[in-house]
């Protein structure tokens, strides 16, 4: 038996947006951006965004639709869906032509870890999550 799960927790680039499948289902998807910070050899900061594209399904699809916005921050405990040709990240060519690679979760549970107060405008007191840089939503990777 094999098995594997992935824990991510970060920021939503966008607000969600929820599908119904032929029949019926609610499919709901986001993206989270993950922060890491780090001094490299040279003694400079560097920091970096990794970008997650979250698939949620049912009830939890609908609840994160209704309550998930833009910014507000959430732990994602998943599987990591491996493309089938290459068992890495799904990779394609954006509107630009360039290469764009995104790593595709199906999220078992959704924690919310903002508050409804919050809007999304600052993390959680006490989380130790540091808010995740929005870029422009055009440049979101999916």
């Amino acid at each position: 038996m094999s098995y594997h799960t992935i824990v991510i927790a970060g920021n939503l680039g966008r607000d969600p947006e929820m599908r119904f499948t032929p029949s019926g289902q609610a499919v709901t998807n986001f993206s989270i951006a993950v922060n890491e910070s780090f001094t490299n050899n040279n003694g400079e900061k560097v920091k970096r965004t990794i970008w997650f594209r979250v698939t949620t399904w049912g009830k939890q699809a609908e609840i994160c639709n209704q309550y998930l916005k833009k910014g507000r921050m959430v732990l994602v405990e998943g599987r990591i869906n491996a493309d089938p040709n290459t068992g890495g990240p799904r990779v394609w060519n954006g509107p630009d032509g360039q290469p764009r690679a995104s790593f595709e979760v199906t999220a078992n549970t959704v924690r919310f870890l903002s508050s409804r107060s919050e809007g999304g405008e600052a993390p959680m007191q006490g989380g130790g999550f540091e808010m995740a840089e929005m870029p422009p939503e055009d440049d979101i990777p999916f």
